[in-house]
């Protein structure tokens, strides 16, 4: 009887011990988004090899930071992640007087999570199918044309206020509360053109209810082999992504970090991650904590440029 009741003791204990904390992978984005998208595949995948639930906390506003602020404050180490981000690492530190946190000091990198290819995309009703039928048509109009973007300080803002600024073009920029309306006026034809991510236009480029002029990476996209580079057709080297990274908390010890990355690196190379970011056109990004920090400086630095030629705040 007293082993029985010591067993009864102990058991109690042991499915407390077996029960652990969820771990919270937060945001900046709304439920349903692109971003989201990328969270929930790649967190499904992760929890698997960590052998712990992952948890989605989406934590939208302010380009990123209020979810930033609340990542880089928190002190739950081994149990916070975070979609560190184009606006979150290289553009809002440029945008923003101040930030609620340091984007090089209040986070260690896990690993890249995956880019965004950008295309420039032009309405139905504009009548050019190149990039030098674009830049012959954008010339012709007295007063210049327009392109829409998914928000100040957006990926597609910046890349839009590079291409003007390196083919010289008269483009005055008109922004969107996301890329969602952005896309349905230019389905409409009331703003000519874009630089779009793929996962946001993909669908209407199928229907052939938007044209694709070029895309904005180094080479043609897997997806969309037709559509040739903007490099290619004279604009050289012109490169421009949306991308995503994963961090944890300044503070995080060494050794968990080294799990998360691990178990990253795992869930990139998985087939269900694979095959849900091709069927997205997204690129995905394995490789190490140190590549990221190489990657999100050097991004830092280069869109820190735009701005300031673009003459671009946010406060």
């Amino acid at each position: 009887m007293l082993t029985l009741g010591a067993a009864a003791c102990v058991l109690p204990q042991l499915a407390l011990a077996q029960v652990s904390r969820p771990i919270e992978w937060v945001v900046g984005y709304p439920a349903g988004g692109g971003s989201d998208v990328v969270a929930r595949t790649v967190a499904d995948a992760m929890s698997k090899t960590l052998g712990e639930n992952i948890l989605i906390n989406n934590k939208p506003g302010a380009a990123t930071n209020i979810a930033a602020g609340y990542v880089a404050n928190s002190k739950d180490f081994g149990h916070i992640l975070f979609t560190a981000d184009f606006a979150t690492l290289a553009a809002n530190p440029w945008l923003f007087t101040k930030l609620p946190y340091n984007p090089e000091k209040d986070f260690v990198p896990v690993g890249m999570l995956a880019r965004f290819p950008l295309l420039l995309v032009v309405a139905p009703n504009v009548p050019v199918k190149n990039y030098q039928e674009f830049v012959a048509w954008a010339k012709s109009q007295p007063n210049g044309v327009s392109f829409a973007s998914a928000g100040i300080g957006s990926p597609h803002h910046l890349a839009g206020e590079l291409l003007r600024e390196r083919t010289g073009l008269k483009m005055q920029h008109v922004a969107y509360r996301g890329a969602a309306p952005a896309v349905q006026d230019l389905l409409g034809g009331q703003v000519p053109c874009a630089m779009m991510d793929t996962a946001t236009v993909q669908q209407y480029l199928a229907q052939g209810k938007l044209r694709a002029i070029g895309v904005a990476s180094p080479q043609r996209l897997k997806t969309l082999p037709e559509v040739p580079t903007l490099s290619e057709q004279g604009l050289k080297d012109f490169v421009a992504y949306a991308w995503q990274g994963l961090v944890v908390p300044a503070g995080t010890p060494p050794e968990t970090v080294a799990k998360f990355s691990k178990a990253l690196a795992a869930a990139l190379d998985s087939t269900h991650v694979k095959a849900r970011f091709q069927a997205l056109s997204l690129e995905a990004l394995p490789g190490t904590p140190q590549q990221m920090a190489d990657y999100t400086r050097a991004e830092r630095e280069r869109w820190g440029k735009v701005v300031k030629s673009a003459g671009v705040k946010l406060d």
